[in-house]
């Protein structure tokens, strides 16, 4: 079960409404339907499978036509000749244009429509031959009917199926990578053969790359921000030292909830960042202030800490409480709502703590620098 929109969006991402999509190229499509059916029954034997399945693409009946070049040779014709006699009686071929009012209509001439429907009308067919006569086709070609796809599906012109599966109940990743493990070490593909696997896993890994470089520049920028804002790399490092703590206290957070670490977890862990960075720089900045009047270092830790108590309180608590709702939501959409509160509730306890006990005794052994180390801008 999911929303109309959500899986309107993977299937225009991915053409799969599934959490994973495992395609399957090759050229023979019998093939490719007996590694889909295997793959279907491996994903079954993986704990959080759902709704694992492929389209059934046999069962229409098609009728085959097998030349004879022996008899074709006999009858002073080739291979070709028949071939486009049969298209211009199947399919049709442009006879001319005729003109009517001042439009251009091509002239198509084809068979009659019910040749398609009876084998023995077919086989009875009449082709032209260089003296003007004509032979039936049974005499040059036999027919038969044969089971075939309903539909040849390609990507980047390759032929394909495609096997897709929802998981409930653990983490889209670890699935995915037991599932390839299982793939693997129990199918193995001829040569010509190929699989990738996509859906929503392709869109998480896409995201988690992305999530990759953002993450690194963010902490980087917030670094030169800091050092630009507070004049010294120690007093930068000790507002960053705000984040790892931070970042426990989600972890926790995911852990105790039995959520999983998503592109949403990730995002709250990101949001989580800038708040504990901003109770940090105003903690120190405190300190700053403090110390410039004279104060001894245990009198501007006591007293930055209890003055900054409040505003402290203030940003967590406001965050925590407005985050509330969505960390109660269980209807469409909670999915992505209830694991970013959770990572910015948890961590925001951790980080408030951080900020109001360890940070002011970290800042009185480490923060103040004599003049000659002290890095100004």
């Amino acid at each position: 079960f999911t929303q109309p929109i959500e899986m309107r969006t993977s299937e225009m991402l991915s053409g799969v409404r599934g959490d994973l999509a495992i395609k399957i190229f090759g050229p023979d499509m019998k093939q490719l339907a007996q590694f889909a059916d295997a793959t279907v029954k491996l994903l079954q034997t993986i704990p959080g499978n759902e709704d694992a399945q492929t389209i059934k693409n046999e069962g229409v009946q098609y009728l085959q036509v097998e030349l004879n070049r022996h008899a074709i040779g006999r009858m002073g014709l080739s291979v070709e000749d028949v071939q486009n006699a049969l298209k211009t009686l199947v399919e049709g071929r442009i006879a001319g244009v005729v003109i009517e009012n001042a439009r251009r209509i091509p002239l198509l001439v084809r068979g009659a429509d019910d040749l398609r429907l009876s084998q023995a009308r077919f086989e009875q067919l009449r082709l032209p031959m260089a003296d003007g006569e004509s032979l039936a086709l049974s005499s040059v070609a036999s027919l038969k009917v044969v089971d075939g796809p309903v539909k040849v599906d390609r990507e980047n012109s390759s032929r394909m199926v495609v096997v897709r599966a929802n998981v409930r109940g653990r983490d889209l990743v670890g699935f995915v990578a037991e599932a390839q493990a299982a793939f693997a070490s129990k199918i193995t593909l001829p040569a010509g053969y190929r699989v990738s696997w996509g859906g929503q896993f392709e869109n998480q890994q896409r995201a988690a790359a992305r999530l990759a470089v953002v993450v690194p520049v963010a902490l980087a920028l917030i670094f030169l921000l800091l050092f630009a804002t507070l004049g010294s790399i120690r007093q930068a490092v000790l507002v960053l030292v705000n984040i790892p703590f931070a970042l426990v206290g989600g972890v926790l957070a995911l852990a105790m909830t039995g959520e999983y670490l998503s592109v949403p977890a990730s995002v709250g862990f990101i949001a989580l960042m800038g708040i504990a960075v901003l109770n940090g720089l105003v903690m120190i900045s405190t300190f700053n202030q403090l110390d410039q009047q004279g104060m001894p270092i245990h009198e501007v830790v006591l007293q930055g800490a209890k003055s900054r108590l409040r505003p402290v309180l203030m940003t967590a608590c406001i965050t925590g409480f407005g985050l509330i709702p969505l960390l109660l939501a269980t209807g469409p959409g909670s999915e992505i709502q209830r694991p970013l509160a959770i990572v910015v509730i948890g961590g925001l306890i951790t980080a408030t703590l951080l900020t109001l006990v360890l940070l002011p005794s970290l800042f009185s052994k480490f923060g103040l620098v004599s003049e000659s180390n002290e890095v100004t801008v």
